[in-house]
């Protein structure tokens, strides 16, 4: 409070306009503004009070891609009206400029990309025999046909009573 009215603080201002994002969220800024006569303009949404609102921009200001959006084209608008930026040529500015991004956010990114650039561990090597394993000797070298009828414990015939377990407890 008294950033624009009280010319005694060290963060005393005087704009020539105000951008205002929330009229319902920035009212004190609103009061002050009225006060001291500057002109203010604002992203209205539908609920919006307009009271000390001198030009009202009809618009989404609940979503923060909407508002990037916003500021985006009164930004672009600006540029075209000095004369920095022709209407003929495109601005190379993107939009993502505009997004608020948290700062913590951003560290954690840089953390996380961080940690997934460090160097990893070396690979194993899948083709050695593993523990003095042999799977050659099992199933005839792999070369078994697959017409076959399978072999074991009664799987063709569902009448059968179901083989005895090892163990006591596994009884499914």
């Amino acid at each position: 409070p008294g950033t624009l009215t009280n010319q005694i603080t060290t963060k005393y201002l005087e704009p020539r306009l105000l951008i205002v994002t929330d009229p319902r969220t920035d009212s004190q800024a609103l009061k002050e503004a009225s006060y001291a006569n500057i002109p203010v303009i604002a992203l209205c949404d539908t609920d919006s009070p307009l009271e000390n609102v001198d030009i009202a921009i009809p618009a989404n200001n609940k979503g923060k891609e909407a508002i990037a959006l916003l500021y985006w084209l009164l930004a672009r608008e600006v540029q075209y009206l000095r004369g920095t930026l022709s209407r003929s040529s495109g601005w190379d500015i993107m939009v993502d400029s505009f997004f608020w991004r948290d700062p913590e956010e951003l560290e954690n990114k840089e953390e996380a990309q961080e940690e997934w650039a460090a160097p990893a561990k070396p690979a194993e090597d899948w083709s050695a025999k593993a523990g003095g394993e042999s799977w050659e000797g099992a199933g005839a070298g792999g070369e078994a046909s697959w017409d076959a009828p399978a072999t074991g414990g009664g799987a063709d015939d569902w009448s059968a009573a179901p083989a005895a377990t090892q163990e006591a407890g596994q009884n499914w």
